[in-house]
């Protein structure tokens, strides 16, 4: 008789059960460290995030499981295949980014955050996160995903006294919530229906359902795709997104643009083409729908941003991440019509790397402006470069690559690899509309990145004085963001096939 006694592979599940051990740990020591050495739990944190993004790095070569069923050692909860790595790496590796500019953020707040919740939410989440990509049944999805959500709405409303963040803590809180619900009831009808919750087996006994259940699949398959769809922002599912980002403080709206994003992508792409690839002619042209609708809406409402209003640097960058959600959606609709779903997949993940490089450095900038420019205004960026070159010569890459033109190459490479996966899969229309979509894009990137190099506008001596002054005395974390984006943005400029490669997915 086999023992129901299972042995875990603890290399395998090191990455998410650290960064989760040292929120702990956070939670514990706030209680004894005196307010005067509250900084220390940030640096804990940090420290933590970058033992849990190393701890990636013994199993780059391998393809580990645990957590399988007894008798059946192929069927498994966790896996930590290279699509796991690729995303954990993004996911805890932009989370030490949003630590590094959270450490600056709560020093410049004047004690308005509590800091031991605030470091244990970010590593609850992180954990959370990180642990959605190894999930491969249904049950430890929706916890992962949960568990990276439910921190992050406390996040958002984390700040006392700040009416715009309660404000968008209750619409994230709301929209949220409903995805839940929506996802859990689609994915109660599909363990009904097939009677197993573990990826593999649903993708094999969905397939030959009982007529009398059929309908009963067919619906909650709709419905667990739809819940997945208010994850990842998808139009029309994306209302929550700019005001959330506004009323977040600057790093955690950091965090939802990129590990929020990683979360729903890489819980879309397991329900799609590991558990459901016989539904492929359902979603995949509802994908593809989504994904024109949502680069579009994206797109136009930066475009209608005006550089005066107040916040509208954030909620340019808000709208931009919609678009960009777009464009990653594509390869996953492509990879329902194509005969090698994995190249498609890998796709989306290069696109990803870059944008959660670009996206967070451009964001640090964002941070670095508004310790000088409470309201954080596009039009607050001009004449960037006449006050701090490098910065602003970073920020321009940063656009750059983000609308897809030289030098950023790696955002061209990316943009190029996504329109591909379209083609190859006779998506042409859908490539005719991402065509635009970038040519609508580089309008808005391009008039703030000319913004930065002109000259500044006459203001009173003092308040010159007083904005030159706050971008040249960057605290060290916010010099290790902006250094490490910049730095990485660069050599995958260098060397973008490089990302393709990392990129290939091990999910078949």
């Amino acid at each position: 008789m086999s023992s129901l006694v299972q042995s875990v592979d603890w290399l395998a599940v090191a990455p998410p059960t650290v960064a989760a051990v040292v929120g702990l740990v956070v939670l514990v020591a706030d209680l004894f460290v005196t307010e005067s050495r509250k900084p220390l739990l940030g640096w804990i944190a940090v420290a933590g995030l970058a033992a849990s993004a190393l701890l990636l790095l013994p199993l780059l070569d391998a393809d580990r499981s645990t957590f399988c069923l007894v008798g059946d050692t192929e069927v498994c909860s966790y896996t930590a295949d290279r699509f796991t790595l690729v995303i954990q790496f993004l996911v805890l590796g932009g989370a030490l980014l949003c630590a590094l500019l959270s450490v600056t953020a709560l020093k410049d707040s004047g004690k308005r955050f509590p800091e031991g919740e605030y470091w244990f939410l970010f590593l609850s989440s992180a954990a959370g996160a990180a642990l959605l990509p190894a999930s491969r049944d249904l049950a430890t999805l929706v916890v992962a995903l949960e568990v990276a959500s439910l921190p992050a709405f406390a996040l958002v409303g984390l700040r006392h006294g700040d009416r715009r963040s309660s404000e968008a803590a209750l619409k994230f809180f709301l929209s949220s919530v409903t995805a839940t619900a929506v996802s859990l009831l689609g994915i109660s009808f599909v363990y009904a229906a097939t009677g197993t919750l573990h990826l593999t087996r649903v993708a094999e006994r969905i397939q030959h359902v009982d007529g009398q259940l059929q309908t009963l699949a067919q619906t909650g398959v709709v419905l667990t795709l739809v819940g997945f769809a208010f994850k990842t922002a998808a139009v029309p599912f994306h209302f929550w997104v700019p005001d959330t980002y506004v009323g977040a403080p600057l790093p955690v709206a950091a965090y939802l643009s990129v590990i929020g994003k990683a979360v729903g992508f890489s819980g879309l792409i397991l329900v799609t083409v590991v558990a459901l690839p016989s539904y492929a002619d359902a979603w995949a042209p509802a994908l593809a729908v989504l994904a024109a609708l949502t680069m579009t809406v994206g797109n136009v409402g930066a475009l209608r941003q005006r550089s005066t209003r107040a916040y509208s640097a954030v909620r340019l960058l808000a709208w931009s991440s919609v678009g960009q959600a777009g464009y990653l959606l594509v390869p996953i609709a492509a990879a329902g019509y194509s005969d090698d779903p994995e190249k498609q997949i890998g796709s989306t993940l290069a696109y990803a790397l870059m944008y959660g490089a670009v996206n967070l450095g451009a964001f640090a900038v964002a941070a670095l402006v508004g310790r000088a420019h409470r309201l954080n205004r596009v039009a607050d960026y001009r004449g960037l470069y006449a006050a701090s070159p490098l910065t602003a010569l970073l920020m321009g890459f940063f656009l750059l690559c983000l609308a897809g033109l030289p030098p950023g190459v790696i955002g061209l490479f990316a943009k190029v690899t996504v329109f591909a996966a379209a083609v190859d899969a006779g998506l042409g229309w859908l490539a005719v509309v991402m065509a635009v979509n970038v040519v609508i894009a580089l309008v808005y990137y391009l008039r703030w990145t000319a913004l930065l190099f002109r000259a500044p506008e006459t203001a009173p001596e003092g308040a010159a004085a007083g904005d030159a002054a706050a971008t040249r005395r960057l605290p060290a974390p916010l010099t290790a963001a902006l250094a490490l984006t910049g730095v990485l943005g660069i050599a995958l400029s260098g060397a973008p096939q490089l990302v393709l490669r990392f990129t290939e997915t091990g999910l078949f």
